[in-house]
């Protein structure tokens, strides 16, 4: 028994192969691309697992992920893999179409053919599982309950619009071929690893070597924060868990400002890491320029995950703060490693 993880050496995924063989020997095949926020670095100890197989390619590549098929037969595939920075697909949108909708297609469909083949129990027991987002399903006003499964889509971003494709050609996969899927909608994550790019690894980063903490617009768009272990359980919970073709939305009930969020971290830094003159690292705060089309608020409503399959949050968004924050401060040498050809 195998499972085939793929964008494993970017945040998440990573984050679920580690997690992964805390708890089990189970060998896992993991493919990634190694783009700009894929590193294999990320695995750690992980490289020297002899259970441990890593495969350097695309999940557009039908080539590579056939052969993996065909060698390995893994009772499973989570598909982490995915361009996933807003500002990035505003720029940019044609790599997030390319890896988000037509690489996922690929994927299908070379998951399908493999399936068609699988007899009896392996045939019973293969899923496809495909993580995705939240912000597929639009933005909420302050009063608006939080995204449920049965929300309608949305999508704001280049990045929330390819997604929603992807999650459309999970679906359509699963009702017309019979492919055994499980999508999963998560919030918005933070943890150790986390690319520089996004708010709290970049607010971290910016602080320390003396730059601006860069917040958009007034700084009160709401996000509810999951912390990526707490992620990760709630993925394998659903793979193991799970009823082929339904949706579960995986949320830390932790709902927060950006500009709260961003005031806490220096607050922190503050405590753990004082700048050399005494000022607060809070003093670095700039209000810039809203991006295009930025979302409001967003929240999950994670209850039908608790209630099935029995997961819930274990961290609060305060002690995950401090996690991370601890992290960075002690991983500078990962953080100028993943930096360096930026």
């Amino acid at each position: 028994m195998t499972l085939l993880v793929t964008g494993s050496a970017g945040f998440i995924g990573s984050c679920f192969v580690r997690q992964h063989f805390e708890h089990s020997a189970e060998p896992v095949v993991s493919l990634d691309a190694l783009t700009y926020a894929g590193h294999l670095s990320t695995l750690g100890p992980v490289m020297a697992n002899p259970a441990h197989t890593f495969v350097h390619a695309s999940i557009g590549d039908t080539d590579a992920v056939r052969a993996i098929f065909a060698e390995y037969k893994p009772r499973a595939v989570l598909n982490f893999a995915a361009e996933s920075h807003v500002d990035r697909s505003i720029l940019g949108p044609g790599a997030f179409i390319e890896t988000n909708v037509v690489g996922t297609y690929r994927l299908l469909e070379c998951a399908r053919e493999y399936f068609n083949d699988l007899g009896g129990e392996e045939k019973n027991a293969f899923r496809f599982l495909h993580v995705s987002t939240d912000e597929v399903y639009g933005t909420l006003s302050a009063t608006d309950a939080p995204f449920s499964e049965t929300n309608r889509y949305e999508p704001n971003s280049p990045y929330a619009a390819s997604k929603a494709a992807s999650d459309h050609l999970v679906r359509a996969w699963h009702h017309t071929y019979g492919l055994p899927v499980l999508t999963t909608n998560c919030s918005n994550n933070y943890g150790p690893y986390h690319f520089p790019e996004k708010l709290i690894p970049l607010c971290i980063a910016n602080a320390l070597n003396g730059r601006q903490l860069p917040v958009y617009g007034d700084g009160q768009q709401i996000r509810d924060w999951l912390y990526v272990e707490d992620h990760t359980r709630g993925i394998r919970a659903v793979l193991e868990l799970g009823v082929c073709g339904e949706t579960y939305n995986i949320g830390g009930w932790n709902e927060k400002a950006n500009l709260d969020v961003v005031k806490l971290i220096c607050s922190l830094l503050d405590e753990l890491q004082p700048r050399a003159d005494g000022v607060s690292y809070s003093s670095q705060i700039a209000f810039v320029t809203d991006r295009p089309g930025h979302d409001r608020r967003y929240a999950i409503d994670a209850r039908k995950i608790e209630r099935e399959l029995g997961w819930k949050p274990v961290e609060t968004f305060e002690t995950g703060i401090r996690k991370t924050v601890q992290w960075y401060l002690a991983s500078q040498a990962w953080v100028d490693e993943v930096t360096a050809t930026r």
